[in-house]
């Protein structure tokens, strides 16, 4: 029943312009169909693989005697199962709607799946290519192309270190589970997995499979009515041999396979999302401790019938029972950040330069290193987990081409910046997801000041939070601001950030009162310029030696 692809036309598969066939789920052997178990006995196809060191778990002595009345952490469930399939053969050749790519963080096509881009035609890579790339662990989804599928989900494995196992493990899960989630974001219903590892990165192919399958199975426990199919692909003989074996520890299709799993499992099979439960990293919580009540020095005879009840106990007593330590892990991050900087503020005696001055508060206490990536991270992750489309449609912020020495631009509309239309805190969440794949290297911004003054700006106690948020990668990797058509209150706003908030980002702001000036440092043909600030240039400039097309919004100078 595992057959390569080239056999499918036996079964009616469909012939594709490039010679390949393509295979419809219905061809695919489902994991819980009864009458193929038979058949799913593997033929040994590579005469030099050798199975005795992959011994069936299903046929262990005393399998039943092992349990010892232990509640199984899989149990058999039918509507999962139905939903598995584990098919010999490329992931592209299936009719599904959505196929995984194993590849790096630059989405190269070199590091892809081998025979996907060839499959799909080139206009995956060039789709890969304006994404920006893609972080270990995480997915994104494009075309398919030529491809039979609907979609093609990219995802970034893991390096493997033996030191950094669970690390790994937990990448590898994450990769997985971001690959289902965005099939799910997408509408889509089924999905076709090869396995996600390379042999550059080291991955041992049998613990993968584990976290493979079990991650899967934990995600379908919760997202099972929107997830129709799940197609394990393997393209080896051993790889085959391997699900064979672990397929039935976490999917059991009966309770004679469930009980033999219980004692052939791992002991870790990770918590309710298949990830790896790193015990030393664990909150420990102690009991309270057993002590006596003092009864109080009145008698219950002497306390008023409407004081019963609200009589104040000591703080010493509620000291012996409260563990600072573990009390100041019950508040948000962010929430004991902001009480820092409030607490901060009032002991500057409530005088402060800067409000007195329009530009908020921009005090506080720096961020170190480790706190400005948490920060980061956890802002990202929400990002990510967010659909921003209506702040993507205002058109404040948005990529740009490169400028004239290659690094990537950002654009950045302040007419666009209706702050009664905005909610800041999004938006915010919007800025970190569209830099994210900016600040890996050296890259530029351009700011059109254009009829901003018009709008109502958010004060640079917003803005240094921002910076925070970004981090020390934005800081270090961005070469220049050009701010376009700067006002005198904006240069004032500038000078206040260099003298209060940072002086290495802000000294890198260059003035531009000219459009031509600017296509010096960006390219005309690099950038989207609304029309607005076209009019606005010969507005303010004058339109002395300067003409404008109508229809491509060049300006030249008159001949």
């Amino acid at each position: 029943m595992y057959r390569p692809v080239a056999t499918a036309a036996a079964t009616g598969g469909v012939p594709t312009d490039n010679g390949d066939y393509v295979v419809t789920l219905d061809q695919v052997p489902r994991w819980n169909d009864a009458e193929i178990r038979s058949s799913l006995e593997y033929e040994n196809e590579d005469p030099s693989f050798s199975k005795s060191f992959l011994s069936d778990p299903l046929t262990s002595h005393g399998e039943e005697s092992g349990t010892n009345g232990l509640a199984s952490r899989f149990p058999v469930d039918h509507e999962i199962n139905s939903k598995i399939y584990l098919w010999r053969g490329q992931p592209w050749n299936l009719e599904v709607d959505a196929v995984v790519n194993s590849t790096n963080e630059n989405m190269d096509e070199v590091h892809s799946s081998q025979g996907l881009h060839a499959a799909a035609g080139p206009g995956l890579a060039e789709e890969c290519a304006t994404l920006g790339g893609c972080r270990t662990g995480m997915a994104k989804v494009t075309n398919a192309y030529d491809l039979p599928a609907r979609r093609v989900i990219h995802t970034v494995g893991p390096k493997y270190a033996v030191k950094y196992h669970s690390a790994a493990e937990n990448a590898l899960s994450h990769c997985y589970r971001s690959c289902l989630e965005l099939l799910i974001e997408n509408g889509l219903r089924s999905i076709a997995m090869g396995c996600i590892y390379t042999e550059a990165k080291n991955y041992p192919r049998e613990p993968a499979a584990h976290v493979a399958i079990r991650t899967v199975r934990r995600l379908l426990e919760k997202q099972k009515d929107k997830i129709t199919a799940v197609v394990f692909c393997t393209s080896t003989s051993s790889d085959t041999e391997i699900y064979k074996r672990l397929l039935p520890l976490y999917l059991p299709r009966d309770k004679h396979e469930e009980a033999v799993a219980i004692s052939k499992l791992p002991a870790d099979v990770g918590d309710e999302n298949g990830e790896t439960i790193n015990h030393e990293r664990k909150i420990r919580i102690k009991p309270l401790p057993k002590k006596v009540i003092p009864k109080p020095s009145q008698s219950p005879a002497e306390v008023p019938a409407s004081d019963v009840g609200l009589v104040q106990r000591n703080s010493s007593y509620l000291d012996t029972y409260l563990d600072p330590a573990f009390m100041s892990l019950m508040k948000d991050p962010d929430q004991r950040r902001q009480e820092q900087w409030e607490k901060t503020a009032q002991a500057q005696g409530g005088w402060n330069c800067a409000k007195m001055l329009g530009f908020g508060d921009i005090g506080g206490p720096p961020l170190s290193a480790a706190e400005e990536y948490s920060l980061h991270s956890r802002y990202l992750a929400k990002a990510n987990s967010l659909n921003l489309s209506e702040i993507a449609e205002m058109k404040i912020l948005y990529r740009g081409g490169v400028d004239s020495e290659g690094r990537p631009v950002m654009v950045v509309v302040g007419a666009h910046f209706l702050l009664r239309c905005l909610e800041l805190e999004r938006f915010i969440l919007y800025v970190v997801k569209e830099f994210e794949p900016l600040i890996q290297k050296p890259y530029t911004i351009v700011y059109f000041h254009s009829a901003a003054s018009l709008q109502v700006q958010p004060d640079l106690g917003w803005m240094r939070r921002l910076q925070q948020i970004l981090g020390r990668k934005h800081q270090r990797n961005l070469h220049a601001i050009y701010v376009l058509h700067p006002t005198f209150h904006l240069k004032t706003a500038i000078f206040a950030l260099q003298m209060f908030v940072d002086k290495v980002v802000w000294k890198k702001v260059v003035y531009v009162d000219r459009l031509l000036q600017l296509f010096k440092y960006v390219p005309r043909e690099q950038l989207t310029i609304p029309d607005f600030v076209f009019q606005h240039d010969i507005e303010v400039n004058g339109g002395k030696g300067l003409i404008v097309d109508p229809r491509t919004k060049y300006i030249y100078h008159r001949p």
